[in-house]
């Protein structure tokens, strides 16, 4: 095969990955009814694609061919094991041997295969914080690594919480069902925390050459706008709140990079690229949420709206931007809320009171590079030029897109010069 095949190949694979990871592992778990096998039986098409597509050729549908496959493949994994018959019965039951047609859901159900799948995962049997690490590694197609740069944790210590987690589904036969409409709001906490890390992850990946991943920011906004469908008339402001903070960081998309891709700061970017059709979509969604019940969501909403609101960067309203990070540090105080309150009271003239802000959080936050990328350029600001070159070279360490390794090798050298 050509070398050129081989890389339309290697380049569908990895686009059928990164786009539908996450449904063609739902519509497993729905189909098979456990989480360890739907996974693996997905890695393994996956791995079958590799080498049958090479001399087949690409399908016409990927994403049809991976779950057919998987499904072969966890009928196997079922045939193995030790109740045979009874697997075997319940796997013909379910319907998983004879098609893959979709359902047809009843008008209670949730019209969604993968949020259906996110709130059946954010079960509250189990913790919230499980809740989130769990539908995040299955259903949002995150790698543990990158949920563990999101919980601020070692990502041995996400990978040990995951196993934990499905260990208690298993052990204590937590029922894994669709919910209706009527379960929603027990579970809509989790639910939201699930889609907005799935767009953290989308405006600033983990690993690898881009800094955005669009396709992820795109499914977390519909995520979000399907949520705030289903608990109409009255969606919770929290869930108006999220979308409004969503559109906002990603109506700066397009100015976040250069024409080389690397990064460009809010500060330096060009205003006239945001996109200003979300923006006006977003503020009245701020407004909104900021009327109901004040939540953590809302309270970012007000500060991106800010941000996007001021025609020049010197003429954002910073003072008010510390006074609602002083309200969601009493909401919900973290180590990240406090960074960020650090950087705006910088902005607005105290980069030393900042500084010394900042060093309070070393213990918790250094291992976590943006803390470090921060306090290099407060330091750079003041003049502390040694200081300032050490908190880079840390950031450097830590960092794993490549992106902003460029930014930050750029930085250090000018801080170094």
């Amino acid at each position: 095969m050509a070398s050129n095949a081989k890389s339309d190949v290697a380049q569908a694979i990895a686009a059928t990955y990164c786009a539908e990871w996450g449904r063609i592992v739902a519509i497993l778990i729905r189909l098979i009814g456990d989480f360890d096998i739907a996974e693996e039986a997905a890695q393994e098409a996956f791995a079958a694609a590799a080498n049958q597509w090479k001399t087949r050729g690409v399908p016409d549908l990927p994403r049809a061919w991976i779950i057919r496959t998987a499904r072969y493949k966890a009928i196997d994994r079922l045939r193995r094991r030790t109740r045979l018959s009874e697997k075997l019965e319940w796997c013909a039951a379910s319907g998983l041997i004879p098609s893959s047609e979709e359902p047809i859901y009843d008008s209670n159900e949730i019209p969604d295969e993968r949020l259906r799948l996110i709130f059946t995962c954010c079960h509250p049997a189990l913790a919230i914080e499980t809740q989130v690490a769990l539908t995040l590694r299955l259903l949002g197609g995150l790698e543990t690594d990158e949920i563990a740069r999101a919980f601020l944790v070692p990502t041995a210590t996400m990978a040990q919480r995951l196993v934990r987690a499905k260990r208690k589904i298993r052990d204590a036969g937590i029922p894994y069902t669709v919910p209706d409409t009527t379960d929603l709001p027990g579970r809509v906490e989790a639910v939201l925390t699930v889609i907005y890390l799935i767009f953290n992850e989308g405006y600033a990946a983990t690993r690898g050459e881009a800094m955005v991943r669009a396709d992820l920011c795109a499914e977390a906004i519909r995520l979000g706008r399907l949520v705030r469908t289903l608990m109409a008339p009255q969606p919770p402001s929290e869930v108006t709140a999220l979308i409004a903070l969503m559109l906002l960081h990603d109506s700066r998309r397009d100015a976040r990079l250069d024409e080389a891709g690397d990064l460009v700061l809010l500060e330096d970017q060009d205003r006239r690229r945001w996109n200003h059709q979300q923006i006006a979509e977003a503020l009245p969604l701020v407004e909104e949420a900021l009327r109901g019940r004040t939540g953590s969501f809302a309270l970012q909403a007000a500060i991106a709206a800010l941000h996007c609101q001021a025609a020049r960067a010197e003429e954002t309203d910073w003072a008010q931007i510390v006074r609602l990070y002083d309200v969601l540090e009493r909401l919900q105080p973290s180590p990240i809320v406090l960074l960020n309150r650090a950087v705006a009271i910088a902005m607005v003239g105290e980069p030393e009171a900042a500084i010394g802000l900042m060093d309070a959080l070393t213990t918790e936050l250094n291992g976590y590079h943006l803390f470090h990328a921060a306090r290099a350029d407060l330091l750079r600001r003041v003049g502390v030029s040694e200081a300032a070159a050490q908190s880079y070279a840390r950031a450097l360490e830590l960092v794993t897109n490549d992106s902003e390794r460029r930014f930050l090798e750029r930085r250090l050298r000018e801080v170094q010069s």
